[in-house]
């Protein structure tokens, strides 16, 4: 099997620990590199979750750290939905430190993606700031670029502002240049993360299913994406099942642009369905996702975890 080679940038996050933990086990894939960007909480923590959970996974991936805030704006976290940490509920071990490149995740990027034999997958699962800092830097890099499979963005409603989800949100220049670079791009967003949910029943079963299981459960009871009552949302695991299980999801081609000067909705990601903008398309956008089978591919994911 020729494994797809990736780079995740990433801000973990509970929902990314199992997105995370998926593709670092998937045999579909291979994890060249991870970069940390601040996100869901601070760079200091999301990089140091991220070091936990390798050394918790046994996988040695290197690690770079990028961008500590947005482009412009100062960083507002999501602390209030992963906790202080990012990552409250579990105990891991110490973080992995040795992982730690001596380089900045963006030129940490570039040399992973122009030292690679065949095209490279980024797959951001967090706010786009390196992604757009490293296509910015070294335009170079597109050509050995396959696509940008992101988690962000939404066709409909947001969840940080009105019509804004939170990784465009968080900063939407850096979105921007991202939809504006001509690099193929897939956006799994909130049309298809609110329906990527995992109930009780599933969260019972995966407690069962190792030590990522149990990580999984004890993450989740803390996890405030959603209910554990009633189900919780895994927005990261859609970029991921997306590589893995294309199938699943109900796709649209569509020009996707940016809303940076609206007063009630920067950060609105304008996915325009019926052309009225007269654009080429720049995206497939993720409008759909079967319930069910994300459930059973999530479960089925998670049990080839250690």
């Amino acid at each position: 099997m020729t494994k797809r080679p990736i780079i995740i940038d990433t801000d973990p996050g509970i929902d990314d620990a199992l997105a995370i933990a998926i593709a670092l086990f998937a045999e579909e894939l291979d994890v060249k590199l991870i970069t940390t960007v601040a996100g869901n909480v601070c760079l200091e923590h999301v990089t140091n979750n991220m070091l936990k959970l390798l050394n918790f996974l046994g996988k040695d991936i290197p690690v770079a750290v990028g961008a500590g805030k947005p482009l412009i704006e100062e960083l507002v976290d999501a602390s209030n939905v992963h906790g202080a940490t990012g990552m409250e509920g579990f105990d891991f071990p110490e973080p992995k430190t040795e992982l730690l490149v001596d380089e900045h995740a963006v030129t940490a990027m570039r040399r992973v993606i122009m030292e690679s034999d065949e095209p490279i997958t980024l797959v951001p699962i967090a706010p786009l700031t390196n992604i757009a800092l490293l296509l910015s830097m070294y335009p170079e890099v597109k050509q050995n670029i396959k696509e940008i499979v992101m988690m962000g963005g939404s066709a409909g409603r947001g969840n940080k502002g009105v019509m804004s989800e939170f990784n465009v949100a968080t900063d939407p220049e850096a979105a921007k240049i991202v939809f504006d670079s001509g690099i193929p791009i897939v956006m799994a967003g909130l049309d298809v993360g609110w329906k990527a949910l995992v109930y009780p029943e599933d969260s019972e079963k995966m407690l069962k299913m190792g030590k990522t299981g149990e990580m999984a459960y004890c993450l989740f009871k803390k996890y405030r994406g959603g209910s554990f009552n009633t189900g919780l949302k895994m927005y990261d695991s859609c970029a991921i099942a997306y590589l893995l299980c294309p199938e699943m999801y109900t796709m649209e081609e569509a020009f996707v642009d940016v809303e940076l000067s609206g007063s009630m909705t920067r950060g609105c990601t304008v996915v325009d369905l019926k052309n009225y903008l007269h654009q080429t398309p720049n995206a497939k956008v993720c409008m759909d996702i079967d319930g069910e089978k994300f459930r059973a591919w999530f479960l089925e994911y998670v049990g080839k975890c250690i």
